[in-house]
């Protein structure tokens, strides 16, 4: 049965209280639900109600596209000045014998383990130390852009850029345009964390404000740069700190409108000063993903990280409105794994991520950064992969 069939069965059914269906209808119409409706799904709506809704937005706007790219990470320090209580990769300044703090060259040395490669982009993010300012990663991105010009540099969120623009003594517009001129491309979703001040006291309480975040995305968005957005969920939050979040990015993206993907990034409770805090369950991971495919009407994509939940999360939540899984990330990246994450060396390769998606009746699609296709692999077949054996049948006459 297609969405649309399964959605007309959703309005129809007389057991469904009014407020549901009021919402599905909305779906229908393609209608923007309220703040009141987001925390009534949180509260109300059944994963097979949630799953509908979604997977019809998904198809509506993607169909079975499936997105992925290839890319690969650099961490240039998990050395941070900051204490978020939910972080188990960075380590204070008064722990940095325990971290790493590399160099431009080391951060170059890492690039180039890639010149042969066909990745599209590189994503980097980390820790916040002072040595790592202004001068130190336009010096990278100048050399990253001159050795290899085509690669997308995807660099540094919201809370490393707000510290170093402080310290440099720029605007958040003037410094994003000083970064943009050095070869920054785009800019990833972290440090969005929640929102509220309520919990973001609690949990990172140092770091940057929401309003200082959404501003940065905006100057980026001003210049012409798309960026991401993320959330992490499922620690000390109640439902409606998560619609809050939502709303805010809702209407940041109506403003400013330079937004890809939303990025739900469950919290993992190991080795961090949260660890009593229990995780969510994978129903409510794929909840969480349908509601926000539901919320965010005006972002386009709404990403799984596959090293974060697993590859097999992964797979269900492309029934429950994710549409992008990110990329092949070559075991570059230890920020999900010192966290709990069930792939504690996150690689896949190209093969690996196609029949992922394959194996779930969804056609991969491999993007670049702004979502341009590179190959559309659904009629690929692989040179190692088994072909359909085909055995002459007799010829009656």
């Amino acid at each position: 049965m297609d969405t649309t069939s399964k959605l007309a069965l959703i309005l129809e059914d007389a057991d469904l209280s009014a407020e549901l269906k009021a919402i599905a209808l909305k779906v229908q119409n393609q209608e923007r639900i309220t703040f009141d409706e987001g925390v009534y799904l949180y509260k109300h709506g059944e994963l097979g109600y949630l799953g509908t809704l979604a997977n019809y937005i998904r198809e509506r706007k993607h169909g079975d596209n499936t997105y992925f790219n290839r890319n690969f990470h650099i961490e240039p320090t998990n050395v941070c000045v900051y204490d978020c209580k939910f972080c188990s990769y960075s380590r204070l300044i008064k722990e940095r014998e325990e971290g790493w703090e590399m160099s431009v060259d080391g951060m170059m040395d890492v690039l180039k383990k890639y010149d042969n490669e066909p990745v599209t982009e590189v994503h980097i993010t980390g820790g916040v130390v002072p040595k790592q300012n202004l001068d130190f990663y336009s010096d990278f991105f100048r050399k990253a852009k001159a050795h290899r010009p085509d690669l997308h540099i995807k660099a540094l969120t919201p809370v490393e850029y707000y510290y170093i623009f402080k310290k440099a003594k720029l605007s958040h517009y003037d410094g994003m345009k000083y970064m943009q001129e050095a070869g920054l491309d785009s800019m990833p979703g972290g440090g969005a964390e929640i929102f509220h001040p309520e919990i973001r006291e609690k949990i990172a309480h140092d770091k940057c404000n929401a309003e200082q975040w959404l501003d940065i995305h905006e100057q980026a968005h001003k210049l012409g740069m798309k960026t991401n957005a993320t959330m992490l969920y499922g620690h000390i939050e109640e439902f409606w700190h998560r619609v809050d979040h939502m709303e805010r990015l809702r209407v940041q993206q109506d403003k400013s409108g330079g937004f890809q993907a939303f990025i739900p990034l469950k919290f993992r409770n190991q080795n961090n000063q949260m660890d009593n805090v229990p995780e969510v369950s994978v129903i409510e991971d794929l909840r969480n993903y349908a509601i926000a495919r539901i919320y965010m009407d005006n972002f386009d994509h709404i990403k799984a990280y596959w090293a974060m939940i697993s590859r097999q999360t992964a797979q269900l939540s492309l029934n429950f409105g994710v549409d992008d899984i990110d990329g092949t990330l070559d075991d570059t990246t230890k920020i999900y794994s010192m966290a709990g994450a069930e792939e504690q060396h996150p690689a896949m390769n190209t093969q690996e991520l196609v029949n992922l998606i394959k194996q779930v009746n969804r056609k991969p699609i491999e993007r670049d950064t702004l979502y341009n296709v590179v190959t559309d692999y659904t009629d690929v077949v692989f040179e190692d992969e088994k072909k359909p054996q085909y055995y002459k049948l007799p010829v009656i006459n």
